[in-house]
């Protein structure tokens, strides 16, 4: 049965609200509960880089708080086994048996603090989760929960004692949220808010709520004009000179996704060019690859995506024509 879906309207008074909420424990980062909603409206998964001590941890654990779904954190270290992630059998003497046990990813939210310092070995136990929503052990499959997100956090400072992503998981995050400092006026009122007693924040965001608002971004209405936008802007990706590799096929779903998310949140029932390019550089800058000599020449993954973007012609027209006449033919 298909859930009934949430107005544009409801999801726009949604999204104030977290951020009024989570205002209350982390200062600033408005942008990045952007990210996080679309990401848990669109069955994605966010890549958060920052340096240490930028709240990327208080803000995930608020995001959890202020949407009642349950949370675990994940450190993740060079001695961190696939096992310590997924879970594992034991044998428990009582009964005489095998049983299994949980692993932290068996949460609706998932810190994946420091991804990057786990070997590939353990950085791949996190593929099958966030692709298929499951986890298989010793031939033994097992659901995750619905809804399941991950936000895997990334130092882009430190160096040594770090791996790479494999270009298969980074292509499946959704979207990359960058953290950086505050502006002065936000880190004096973040410091004042420390001064104060932290309260507990409220659920504002029920989670019965979060399927209706799915529905709600799936119904929202794409012109052929903006799918083609889309695809003419994900095959240009791969015939520019700087990149070795462009947008996936999976990347180009996703900056539609994406599209339909932002235009949801906004209070729209439709997609408009501007959502597409407004989503462009989170959802497509960490999937590109550049070549050798575009990085010896000082290029950059943002770089060329906003060269790309001005290179695919834009549609114009009334998105909205073919949603108004479902409309009337409906209520006709």
């Amino acid at each position: 049965m298909r859930e009934e879906a949430a107005s544009p309207q409801y999801a726009e008074e949604i999204l104030g609200r977290l951020k009024g909420e989570i205002g209350e424990a982390v200062v600033g980062y408005e942008t990045q509960v952007d990210d996080f909603l679309t990401c848990m409206l669109t069955d994605g998964h966010l890549l958060v880089q920052g340096v240490p001590g930028i709240a990327k941890t208080t803000l995930s654990k608020a995001l959890s708080d202020t949407t009642g779904l349950a949370f675990k954190r994940i450190q993740f270290a060079q001695d961190l086994l696939p096992s310590d992630i997924t879970g594992h059998f034991f044998y428990n003497q009582k009964r005489d048996d095998f049983e299994f046990r949980k692993g932290p990813v068996f949460a609706s939210i998932v810190l994946a603090d420091e991804i990057n310092r786990a070997p590939p070995k353990t950085q791949s136990a996190m593929l099958e989760a966030m692709q298929e929503k499951q986890v298989t052990i010793e031939g033994t499959t097992f659901d995750l929960p619905d809804p399941f997100l991950v936000i895997a956090t990334i130092n882009p400072i430190e160096t040594e004692g770090v791996y790479p992503l494999p270009e298969a998981q980074v292509d499946r995050f959704m979207i990359r949220s960058t953290m950086d400092y505050l502006d002065p006026e936000s880190e004096l009122e973040m410091l004042r808010l420390k001064g104060r007693e932290a309260r507990r924040l409220k659920n504002v965001l029920p989670p019965e709520d979060i399927p209706k608002m799915r529905t709600g971004v799936t119904s929202v209405h794409v012109h052929d004009s903006v799918v083609e936008y889309v695809r003419d802007f994900m095959t240009t990706t791969r015939e520019v000179e700087p990149l070795e590799l462009g947008l996936s096929p999976r990347g180009g779903m996703h900056l539609m996704l994406a599209a339909k998310a932002h235009a949801y949140l906004s209070g729209r029932g439709y997609v408009i060019p501007d959502d597409v390019k407004s989503m462009a550089h989170k959802v497509v800058d960490h999937r590109l690859i550049l070549t050798p000599e575009a990085d010896l020449e000082g290029q950059t993954q943002g770089g060329v995506t906003e060269s790309v973007l001005s290179r695919v012609p834009i549609p114009k027209g009334d998105f909205a024509d073919e949603l108004s006449l479902d409309r009337d033919r409906k209520s006709g």
